[in-house]
């Protein structure tokens, strides 16, 4: 009875979480929108029309109702570009996630799991990543490869795992001498069993925090990266991308580099509202 009410609990708390719910809602919408991407855009996005450059959003002085968020410098319909920049940002940000979150978990857990040689040999590689700044390793490499979408993807999961390694490796060794791990022990389960089975459900919860905010910091990373010019290439519509395009213009029309920004903002901020209220969340149980 207790153990129904414990998970009842923990979504209710969530569910009176403001922050949860606003970032929740954000990362939800952004989602829907990036899966929907191909079927709700109203124009091609990567359609040129040169005699409709930097048309103002239909809200603005000049602006027409065919193009609702307006122009930019090739004449492309910027609602379009925006929802397809959508879809860039979060598949790059869960992506990211997946191969830096497969490294590091698997790092983590062997050498909080196993311990001796291997934890030391595990502490070893986080302690070298943490010397390596990743951002000028991030624009080094994209530099000297040249810009691509899986570029992009496998570089920042090389480099974002660190997190997850120092967070499943800590929690590993916090559970695996409790009784539930002693009692799959006695039961003469294998070593993966344990593993699979008894201490990854267990740390689950503390690795989709971590996930969160790794996936916030991957998006942010791959705007900058874009901007630079060194991330996604274009014509693909990165919002990093759309910044770097209308910074020509900023003082113009100001409005092609605030949409973008704009929306880089609201996401990334919605990410980290729901990372903040899984780590509250977890923090609460973790004290008692």
């Amino acid at each position: 009875m207790s153990g129904a009410a414990m998970p009842m609990s923990r979504g209710g708390r969530l569910l009176r979480n403001p922050g949860f719910v606003v970032g929740a809602a954000i990362v939800g919408f952004a989602a829907i929108i990036a899966i929907l991407a191909p079927w709700i855009v109203p124009y091609d996005p990567f359609a040129i029309d040169l005699n409709r450059r930097l048309v103002p959003p239909s809200f603005m002085e000049g602006g027409v109702p065919q193009n609702f968020l307006g122009t930019d410098q090739l004449g492309r319909d910027y609602l379009s570009r925006l929802i397809y920049g959508a879809r860039i940002s979060m598949v790059i940000g869960v992506l990211t996630v997946i191969t830096s979150g497969l490294i590091g978990i698997t790092l983590g857990v062997l050498g909080g799991f196993y311990g001796g040689r291997v934890d030391d040999f595990v502490v070893f590689c986080i302690t070298t990543r943490l010397s390596i700044p990743a951002v000028l390793v991030a624009l080094a490499v994209a530099a000297l490869r040249g810009s691509s979408f899986m570029l992009v993807v496998l570089v920042l999961g090389l480099l974002l795992w660190d997190r997850f390694a120092v967070v499943a490796r800590s929690t590993t060794m916090q559970i695996r001498n409790l009784d539930y791990v002693a009692a799959a022990w006695c039961a003469g389960v294998s070593r993966w069993w344990v593993l699979t089975r008894e201490v990854l459900p267990n740390i689950a919860t503390h690795l989709a925090v971590v996930a969160t905010l790794e996936m916030a910091l991957a998006i942010l990373l791959e705007a900058a990266l874009s901007f630079l010019g060194l991330g996604v290439p274009p014509p693909l519509p990165s919002w990093g991308l759309m910044i770097s395009e209308a910074k020509e213009y900023m003082f113009f029309q100001s409005w092609v580099i605030i949409i973008p920004g704009a929306a880089l903002f609201v996401l990334v901020l919605g990410v980290n509202l729901l990372g903040d209220a899984l780590r509250d969340m977890m923090g609460t149980d973790l004290s008692r």
